[in-house]
């Protein structure tokens, strides 16, 4: 994403991240912080399939590509923001090289630290996060900024990947859910819709 892209971003992200999200039981789910975590948690009411972090800034990608090793009949979503992935530049790279066929991530780009008040992060300079995905080998890279695309990255996202789409959004609010904040609680219930009991 260029710096005139994320300026001219109109889509608001409580209605684009569910039209790209789709079906959330087609994966397991791994969030970011603030926004990404809260839009996942309200969309999904918090199912059983979804993991958001807290307080972990930068780890999303790098757990979801454990996951994706882990479990490779299984197709698992890292949901995140672009503050969260600039925090980890370097997963992406890991992940290219891995090339996990069942990964795919969605990052939620306002050009803000949701998480630590709003500063402008640095895709709002013209840091091109799709331009890092693609030198990193990503199988599909979208960058999303308009309606008509949605569909499309709803499609890419359930494709073989490593696949990495941009949502380029204003910088509006996210949702909001009050989300159970006991992460061993909620690491049980992932690992039990996960294994089984």
């Amino acid at each position: 994403m260029n710096k005139s892209d994320t300026i001219s971003a109109t889509l608001d992200r409580r209605e684009a991240v569910p039209a790209v999200l789709g079906q959330h039981e087609d994966f397991l789910i791994i969030t970011g912080l603030a926004g990404a975590a809260q839009d996942i948690a309200e969309i999904t009411q918090e199912a059983d399939n979804t993991f958001m972090l807290g307080g972990a800034m930068g780890g999303a990608a790098m757990m979801g590509l454990g996951l994706a090793l882990a479990q490779p009949d299984r197709h698992v979503l890292v949901v995140t923001g672009d503050g969260d992935l600039l925090m980890s530049l370097g997963a992406l790279a890991t992940i290219g090289a891995q090339a996990p066929a069942n990964l795919s991530i969605l990052c939620i780009d306002n050009a803000r630290y949701g998480e630590t008040g709003n500063q402008q992060t640095h895709t709002a300079m013209g840091i091109d996060l799709t331009g890092v995905a693609k030198a990193c080998n990503f199988t599909t890279v979208m960058n999303v900024t308009s309606q008509n695309q949605l569909p499309a990255a709803r499609e890419a996202l359930r494709e073989a990947g490593p696949v990495f789409v941009l949502l380029g959004v204003t910088d509006g609010p996210s949702r909001r859910y009050r989300r159970n904040w006991d992460a061993v609680e909620r690491k049980l219930i992932f690992r039990r819709a996960l294994l089984g009991k």
